[in-house]
């Protein structure tokens, strides 16, 4: 017998749109992206972060409005009533919201051809890709994600997980969704806190790929820090395309390969949130790594530290801190180089950055420069923000 290897690949399609008001005069662009015969209804669930089920000054919420207009849709079959799925990353901590969106798929015969619509932050979309990934093998999933951060970053990605053994994403797989929608509307409750917190991702993949789209947001952070919605936009749409980019045309969407470089400073930050019983929001620990890192790469990669202490500048301007209690325990942070690895699997990978789009892999982090670099961030953040995230 001869062995036998044989390459292939396989198609995928991200589909991606941005909507003013999905729940209003852009419903159709939802309703659009349901891939059904005309004379067949689609099957769906609707799946909502608790935080969408409030409303101010007696607004109906967007939870009921996106309810209501899939229930009166001939296009839509809903099956059973929107159910909620508790915001924050205390939904990713256990199996009992896994297993209870596992049991809406088994209760209501939801197929592979069916559609689970979920609206919510970073962590709801997590655990609720993650159950219509590992459904059937995978059931057809639409995002809508409902923070700056999601719609930035993590909910065009291809990945979904829960939290395990106290580590951060440790079950997960890999599952293009369906389809993303980014609303504008969907953003208008959103506290100043995690609206803020969540454009650190922005900052990250503008320092690692676009040094114009790092300049604009240094400059219009007062704008980004008051959430002025036309710079806003622009800032998450680019954050949004650079992201979705790198995953289609990068070469690796699935992370076979040793370098993560959308990961800059989230080694310390997926350590970070652990460490404070995820009191520290994932922005604000992106920020804080991104700072860190950006300091480490002045020290031992060429940046220039003008430019390092200008980003500690940004992330503080627009309104995120630099800083939290969590990081005097240095040990204990670093510890989150070995965990980073492991989740890598292979040898440690960190992306740096020689300049502002220009990044560069190590292998090896100098223990004590980066100590240095923890203390000199502490002396950095009492001039922009002082407070600790979180207290």
């Amino acid at each position: 017998m001869s062995d036998i290897d044989v390459p292939f690949t396989v198609s995928f399609t991200h589909r991606l749109r941005h909507t003013a008001d999905i729940c209003d005069a852009d419903f159709h662009v939802l309703t659009d992206l349901l891939a059904t015969d005309p004379q067949q209804r689609a099957k769906v669930q609707l799946w909502v972060d608790s935080n969408l089920h409030s409303s101010e000054s007696g607004q109906q919420s967007f939870a009921s409005r996106l309810g209501e207009q899939l229930a009166q849709s001939g296009r839509v079959d809903l099956a059973g009533n929107p159910h909620s799925i508790p915001g924050g990353e205390t939904c990713k901590n256990s199996d009992e919201v896994l297993q209870q969106l596992l049991s809406l798929i088994h209760e209501h015969d939801m197929d592979r051809r069916s559609y689970v619509i979920v609206a919510g932050g970073g962590a709801v979309l997590d655990v609720a890709g993650y159950a219509a990934a590992i459904a059937h093998r995978g059931i057809r999933l639409i995002r809508l994600p409902s923070t700056t951060l999601a719609q930035s970053d993590s909910g065009v990605g291809v990945k979904n997980a829960i939290n395990y053994f106290g580590k951060k994403n440790w079950i997960g797989t890999f599952a293009v969704p369906w389809a993303v929608i980014n609303d504008a509307a969907i953003l208008q409750s959103l506290p100043d806190r995690d609206f803020r917190s969540g454009l650190t991702e922005a900052i990250k993949v503008s320092l690692l790929k676009d040094a114009p789209f790092f300049e604009f947001i240094r400059t219009n952070a007062d704008a980004i820090r008051q959430r002025d919605p036309a710079i806003s936009s622009a800032v998450i749409a680019r954050s949004c395309r650079l992201h979705l980019d790198h995953i289609t045309l990068g070469g690796d969407p699935f992370e076979s390969l040793e370098a993560r470089p959308l990961d800059f400073g989230h080694w310390s930050a997926h350590r970070l949130e652990p460490m404070t019983d995820y009191q520290l929001r994932h922005g604000e620990a992106v920020g804080i790594g991104v700072a860190l890192d950006t300091l480490y790469s002045a020290r031992m990669f060429g940046l220039s530290h003008e430019t390092a202490i200008e980003v500690c500048h940004t992330i503080a301007a627009i309104g995120s801190s630099t800083w939290c209690d969590a990081i005097n325990d240095s040990d204990a942070v670093l510890r989150g180089l070995e965990e980073f690895r492991q989740h890598l699997g292979g040898r440690l990978t960190v992306t740096m950055l020689k300049d502002i789009g220009r990044s560069i892999n190590v292998h090896e982090i100098d223990i004590k420069v980066m100590k240095s670099c923890i203390e000199e961030l502490r002396e950095l953040s009492k001039e922009t923000n002082g407070v600790a995230a979180g207290e």
